[in-house]
């Protein structure tokens, strides 16, 4: 039987592993974040050390043999429920599966922990905030789309709100990335509306302008890449 001091080690260890990861997701405000990497990682440490020690003393009878990754195979398919959780569909872009993928991960350092595999452990969670965080500047520097089009116009005050955007744009709404509603500083009962859309390519662009100009109160209309 492992040492009692070894097993709250384990579960420290894991907590802290978990937390490290999971303050890089709290910095983004994504759902999974602090609490939910750590409660994940010192789960499925927890549930390592039950399936390798919590029954030491059935194995002591020679007709009995136990499969201890059993238990570890079922935490890593099972946190793909918890991870569903974490993505979001908006329109037509799928976000959160970073999240859901570093849950996953964060489980199998757990795993580690549990199994007293403290060296792949941290070095596990270091590789982890390296492409969480270290990568995050040159994916979005070398890959992701800096196209964005920005739609500015002023509209019959009272009369444009955000249904109306998703009344009118449909699944492309999941494009908008920026969404503000002014009232005129004269007072001339106009509202100024501005709309920031990233990842559209020229041909949406144009069919999402054309229904903005079919609407009705609209006294000036621009749009432009930003």
């Amino acid at each position: 039987m492992i040492p009692e001091m070894d097993v709250i080690l384990r579960l420290g260890v894991a907590a802290i592993l978990g937390s490290l990861i999971g303050i890089e997701r709290e910095r983004l405000s994504w759902a999974a974040g602090l609490r939910t990497h750590m409660l994940v990682c010192v789960g499925s440490s927890l549930i390592m050390l039950v399936s390798v020690y919590g029954f030491s003393n059935i194995l002591q009878s020679d007709k009995v043999v136990l499969d201890p990754s059993r238990m570890a195979a079922q935490v890593v398919s099972g946190i793909g429920f918890l991870g569903a959780g974490s993505i979001l569909l908006r329109g037509e872009i799928i976000r959160g599966l970073t999240t859901a993928a570093s849950l996953w991960t964060v489980a199998a350092i757990g795993l580690a922990v549990g199994g007293g595999m403290y060296v792949a452990a941290v070095a596990g969670t270091a590789i982890v905030l390296l492409i969480l965080a270290g990568i995050k500047p040159l994916e979005r520097r070398y890959f992701a789309d800096k196209q964005k089009r920005g739609i500015t116009f002023l509209v019959h005050a009272d009369t444009f709100n955000i249904g109306h955007l998703h009344t009118l744009m449909g699944a492309s709404a999941g494009r908008v990335s920026k969404f503000l509603v002014k009232r005129e500083a004269d007072g001339n009962g106009y509202d100024e509306v501005a709309i920031v859309l990233s990842h559209t390519s020229e041909k949406e662009f144009d069919r999402i302008v054309q229904g903005f100009l079919k609407l009705e109160g609209i006294k000036s209309f621009d749009y432009s890449d930003l």
